[in-house]
């Protein structure tokens, strides 16, 4: 999630850079990162009608570059490009998912604030419509206008040979003036609505790996999230692409892997209920009555030692890979860390009830 932040916050720093000469990135992302700092400290429930009203200014944004650059975009549909091949689309499927499983790490952290009466269809069908609406929307304008900018000079520009999304959306914008900065600067404060959530969940997420976390006031996680957010955020923004790419993909390999090792525990394991019964809330903070996790940390190294053979980055391609599978690393980790987990806690809780039985006898057979 720290990775995801320090991203945002470059592309909502450059995005501010992008409306005057007298700005810099440096400076944007020191705005952007005060104000997620800003709307964390609030908490959840201004967070909450934060993250409600701050989609609307990309929405109209939007739907005035669409009709800026309908012209522009309508003649690039004639420029040649090369056929995709089955790899590359594999590899752009892979990072397309790994962007949105990411978030499955977090989600849990807003999760426990709906009502128990809710119907858990209804709330499955929001997140999820939440989440395909506004990849599919922002994936299709972003690379609509990026496969289009190399054609437009004053987009090329602003797009700073593909380093500065804010400089392409402020170039194409820039006909209509003044509304169009406007709108750029929108877009930018829009930006701290995926980044405050990222460092609410840092400052909650000490707690949930030991208990003497919780002695430290939780604004002091924020305090250093926001420490490791800007310095990082500035250097990064220096080299951009290869910035994102590797922290992304690197992020999506892993959150795939976890995300088949909770689905499996709550399948498996947990019937697929919610109930008391399934998830006893009089545990939730025990750690001696919670399972031992060995089995996640297991199936969690296998899978990443498995996925190397498939995985394809800039600065390394698996064997596999290399013979012109494109990216499947995403794939065979959630593959196998699903079956190598339903194995191990399989034999965990088999265990776990051996040992529960022998000591129910212990006392009648007098074993000491």
């Amino acid at each position: 999630m720290q990775g995801f932040l320090i991203l945002n916050c470059i592309i909502g720093g450059q995005t501010i850079a992008s409306v005057s000469p007298h700005l810099d990135d440096t400076l944007g992302i020191v705005i952007i990162g005060v104000i997620s700092l800003v709307v964390t400290f609030f908490g959840y429930r201004f967070l909450h009608w934060y993250e409600s009203v701050a989609w609307i200014p990309n929405v109209v944004a939007f739907i005035v570059m669409l009709a800026l650059g309908y012209s522009h975009l309508r003649a690039n549909q004639s420029t040649p490009v090369p056929t995709p091949t089955a790899a590359s689309v594999l590899s752009f499927a892979s990072t397309l998912a790994s962007s949105i499983l990411s978030w499955c790490t977090m989600t849990p952290d807003y999760g426990v604030y709906h009502s128990p009466a809710a119907s858990s269809s209804r709330i499955f069908m929001y997140t999820y419509l939440g989440f395909f609406t506004a990849s599919i929307t922002a994936h299709t304008l972003g690379a609509a206008f990026a496969a289009a900018a190399p054609t437009v000079p004053a987009w090329n520009i602003g797009f700073q040979n593909n380093s500065s999304v804010g400089g392409l959306v402020n170039s194409v914008l820039m006909p209509v003036g003044g509304f169009g900065k406007f709108l750029t600067v929108l877009v930018a404060l829009s930006i701290p609505s995926a980044c405050a959530p990222s460092m609410y969940t840092f400052s909650t997420s000490f707690m949930a790996v030991a208990g003497w976390f919780t002695l430290v006031p939780r604004w002091v996680y924020i305090l250093i999230s926001e420490a490791i957010l800007i310095p990082v955020a500035i250097v990064g923004a220096k080299t951009f692409y290869t910035t994102f790419v590797d922290i992304l993909s690197v992020i999506g390999y892993w959150s795939t892997a976890f995300a088949a090792i909770v689905l499996t525990e709550h399948v498996l394991f947990r019937g697929g209920s919610f109930t008391e019964e399934a998830y006893p809330i009089s545990m939730w903070d025990s750690a001696r009555l919670l399972p031992s996790g060995i089995p996640a940390v297991l199936a969690f190294l296998c899978a990443f030692g498995t996925l190397v053979l498939f995985m394809s980055q800039a600065w390394y391609a698996g064997p596999v890979a290399r013979h012109g599978s494109g990216d499947c690393g995403v794939y065979v980790g959630f593959i196998v860390a699903g079956v190598i987990y339903a194995v191990l806690r399989g034999l965990e809780k088999a265990h776990g009830k051996q040992r529960d039985a022998i000591k129910e006898r212990e006392p009648e057979s007098g074993i000491s």
